[in-house]
């Protein structure tokens, strides 16, 4: 299964808010047929309605690919919508955050070939990073489509088992708020020490910014790069003593806010 079949065949999506959008922006832009897409949203945005999708109407009756992008409270009332394509013969990828491949299998049928996956917000703006796995219906060249149609909004990487999803959750699903309560830290720190507020924020949003685009595209890792920085008896290592003590510092803390949001998930997981 290829673009080809999704082109031939059809695609459904199911939501397309933030994320459901993202994606589709992607998939038009790299040569997906407008009316090979068929998308069931109960409120759809002007952008929407713009792009030449079909919007509500009838389903085709064998799609290739059924994209299940609502949010997990809403999860309920949406299902109904694709449970005749349960027949296992259309892929079926969810990006409902917590929603475990159990839940849609009792819905749409154990045949059912399912992918889940957990894009992050950065996805909205193409930088995102997804992790997805799949049932044991989920045949190779489906995994690869999924990969593919997910590569729309960021980086792809697999998962050996489900189970590793509620890490996946605690380190990158939940990830950006991390870094942005980073950058508001940064910020009021370099106000306490008398930076003007709007100043301070610039500083800080550009140096998160920079750092992290510095870190993905430079193949030192990340400890040589914080290094790079750290002069002898100077600044940066002043601040790092307090930032790197294993009592106080950030690989505690961050170990805890990891496993709190990973415990979190879990417990979501079983009801």
């Amino acid at each position: 299964m290829n673009m080809t079949d999704v082109a031939e065949r059809g695609l459904v999506l199911l939501g397309c808010g933030k994320m459901g959008s993202a994606m589709l922006e992607g998939w038009l832009r790299t040569g997906l047929p407008p009316l090979s897409v068929s998308v069931i949203d109960p409120d759809p945005s002007d952008w929407l309605k713009e792009q030449g999708v079909q919007i509500g109407g009838k389903l085709p009756k064998n799609p290739a690919v059924a994209i299940i992008a609502v949010k997990p409270q809403m999860m309920g009332a949406a299902l109904p919508d694709v449970k005749a394509l349960g027949n296992g013969e259309t892929l079926v990828i969810s990006i409902a955050a917590g929603t475990p491949i159990s839940t849609f299998e009792s819905v749409l049928g154990e045949d059912t070939p399912i992918v889940r996956a957990m894009p992050n917000t950065p996805a909205a703006i193409g930088r995102g990073i997804t992790a997805i796995v799949g049932n044991d219906k989920v045949a190779a060249d489906q995994m690869d489509l999924a990969e593919a149609l997910l590569l729309s909004v960021g980086d792809v990487v697999r998962l050996d088992d489900e189970d590793q999803m509620d890490v996946v959750t605690a380190v990158s699903g939940s990830g950006p708020a991390y870094v942005f309560h980073l950058i508001e830290t940064l910020a009021a720190a370099g106000v306490a020490e008398g930076l003007p507020a709007d100043l301070a924020m610039h500083l800080a949003k550009a140096t998160v910014a920079g750092a992290g685009d510095l870190a993905e595209h430079d193949d030192v890792n990340p400890a040589q790069l914080r290094a790079n920085v750290t002069s002898p008896n100077g600044t940066t290592e002043a601040a790092l003593k307090v930032l790197m003590d294993f009592e106080t510092g950030f690989p505690p803390l961050l170990r805890r806010a990891v496993a709190a949001a990973a415990q979190r998930s879990r417990e979501l997981a079983n009801g």
